[in-house]
């Protein structure tokens, strides 16, 4: 502290030089060798402006009238003052409010039911599927095409997509219809999980799910991790190389979809399942593909094993399973 420094050099210095050499006050200096005593503190009484026991009376009485019952404090302030009549501020209304245990929310609020958290696993392929909606910029300011995109979650395989000039339930429910027809979907074989737009939520889609005995999921409003695979395939969309800011029509935006389809399905190596391609994994083929690239591998090792300095090369592993929302007992146990 400055003080202490003005305190070692004072002796050689003098207080006056010292305190100019550190840039330090005197008066600071002598207020810290001898601080004034401490002022005995006084409760302080109530003050003379304040509202009598009858007055106060009086403005809890009005706020709880019928008329004021539902009011907020402002509203009951401005009637009596159109009426004649000074009570009291608002800000003393709202405390007398306060000390009674009164200050909330006076009118009927909408209640939001509890939406439960989906946890749903997929251990193979047309399991569970994710699906959602994304906007595609077109060529004016405000304007955009819609992409529809069905992916499997535990085999990230797009199993349809359509792009649309608006995104309506008619449009999702043809696409889900198709698709599920394409991927020969038996009774009470699938779940389908999406968020909580017009489209995903709609009768039309509702009713077609459950006449072919499918199961429907939402995610919770404004959680985003509840539908973490369809988010991650749209961001490796629109950071494609290639993809561009704006399309110019729908028939730029579908072409670039048909080519982006077939590659992120048959090319696209994906981290979360073994750096294989969805299409390896959908159609049956992810062990095959994991002995043989361990083949691969152990002759690698076997030609070269001083390359490898702590174990032998092992490919990624596999996928075993895909979870939306893991329970925490479920974690806790593969670990």
């Amino acid at each position: 502290m400055m003080e202490h420094a003005v305190v070692e050099i004072e002796p050689l210095l003098g207080t006056l030089p010292a305190c100019r050499v550190l840039g330090a006050s005197r008066a600071s200096i002598y207020r810290w060798r001898t601080p004034p005593p401490a002022r005995p503190s006084r409760a302080r009484g109530p003050s003379s402006r304040a509202l009598s026991e009858l007055e106060r009376a009086t403005v809890l009485a009005r706020l709880h009238e019928e008329r004021f019952v539902d009011c907020a404090p402002a509203h009951v302030y401005a009637t009596l003052l159109d009426e004649g009549t000074y009570l009291a501020s608002e800000r003393t209304m709202y405390r007398l409010l306060a000390a009674q245990g009164e200050v909330r929310e006076r009118r009927d609020q909408l209640t939001h039911p509890p939406y439960a958290r989906p946890e749903l696993l997929a251990s193979q392929p047309n399991q569970v599927w994710s699906w959602d909606i994304t906007k595609l910029l077109g060529p004016a300011t405000w304007t955009y095409f819609y992409l529809f995109v069905i992916l499997d979650i535990y085999s990230r395989y797009v199993v349809g997509w359509t792009v649309q000039h608006q995104e309506t339930a008619a449009l999702a429910e043809r696409l889900i219809a198709e698709t599920l027809a394409k991927q020969r979907i038996a009774r009470h074989q699938l779940t389908i999980h999406a968020d909580r737009g017009s489209a995903m939520r709609s009768k039309p889609v509702a009713f077609l799910l459950s006449d072919l005995g499918v199961t429907k999921t939402h995610s919770r409003p404004y959680t985003s991790t509840d539908n973490p695979y369809s988010e991650a395939q749209f961001k490796t969309l629109k950071y494609r190389p290639g993809f561009p800011a704006r399309f110019s029509s729908i028939l730029e935006a579908r072409a670039f979809c048909r080519q982006f389809f077939p590659w992120y399905n048959e090319q696209h190596r994906h981290s979360g399942i073994g750096l294989m391609t969805p299409s390896t994994v959908h159609h049956g083929l992810a062990e095959q593909t994991h002995i043989a690239r361990a083949a691969v591998l152990d002759a690698a090792y076997a030609a070269t094993p001083q390359r490898f300095v702590r174990r032998a090369p092992r490919p990624p592993a596999p996928p075993t399973g895909a979870w939306i929302n893991k329970p925490a007992d479920t974690e806790e146990a593969a670990h």
